[in-house]
């Protein structure tokens, strides 16, 4: 039985929102390799990616703190140091994207959800200068109707003002939408919304299994979305 099949029983969301980082694509390379430039520059040790993978999820300026502390608790940071390193990263994560994927399985289910007719959204907490390029880049952009950052509200995942936004422009009830993420935000966010989630294995938790978060649904891959019939030929 497909996901949707299970969530929905005859019949599909009418919107399905999207998380971006973690769940469409991987960009902890690009984001680690940022981080560092600003840790180096700030004349601390780099992080690396292992480090950097615990802490993302929550926006740039938490990432910023996170890695400042060396900590996923970030209340110490100096306020002036994090605003300082903030202005470095978002500089260097600007300059290049070279090392961020797309994850199997993605363009499949996009592709397949569009020919279906349901709207989709993409819900992310990365500051919003940098989505619609990246999107552009990954070659995934032309799915969403609806997309919104990080800064585009004043508040971010896991409130669910984004989530709520988007249902309201859609004209969609919770009942009949679906979000699809990869971390506790993602899953707090719907929660608060009154919407199924489904949580992503692969993506970035700190460091914690997605099911521990209870979403409706735990997937290894996107394409377990979809009916048997629909997943030939893969890309």
């Amino acid at each position: 039985m497909s996901g949707f099949e299970q969530l929905f029983a005859q019949r599909l969301p009418k919107l399905v929102m999207f998380d971006l980082d973690g769940t469409l694509i991987d960009s902890v390379p690009d984001l680690a390799a940022a981080v560092d430039r600003m840790l180096l520059e700030m004349g601390r040790p780099a992080a690396g990616i292992a480090a950097v993978r615990q802490w993302v999820g929550n926006g740039a300026p938490v990432l910023v703190r996170r890695a400042l502390v060396g900590d996923i608790e970030h209340s110490s940071v100096n306020e002036q140091e994090a605003e300082h390193g903030l202005q470095i990263f978002m500089r260097a994560y600007g300059e290049s994207h070279e090392r961020t994927v797309v994850y199997p399985g993605v363009r499949d289910t996009l592709r397949w959800l569009q020919e279906q007719g349901v709207e989709m959204a993409l819900i992310t907490n990365k500051p919003e200068r940098f989505v619609g390029p990246l999107l552009d880049q990954m070659q995934i952009g032309l799915y969403f109707r609806w997309v919104i950052g990080g800064d585009t509200l004043p508040q971010k995942k896991p409130d669910p003002a984004a989530l709520l936004h988007v249902m309201r422009l859609a004209g969609v009830e919770p009942d009949d939408a679906l979000f699809v993420g990869d971390s506790r935000s993602d899953v707090q966010a719907a929660k608060a919304a009154g919407v199924k989630c489904v949580g992503l294995t692969y993506g970035y938790n700190h460091g914690r299994p997605i099911s521990e978060e209870l979403p409706a649904l735990v997937i290894d891959d996107l394409r377990a979305l979809l009916p048997v019939a629909s997943l030939q030929p893969l890309s």
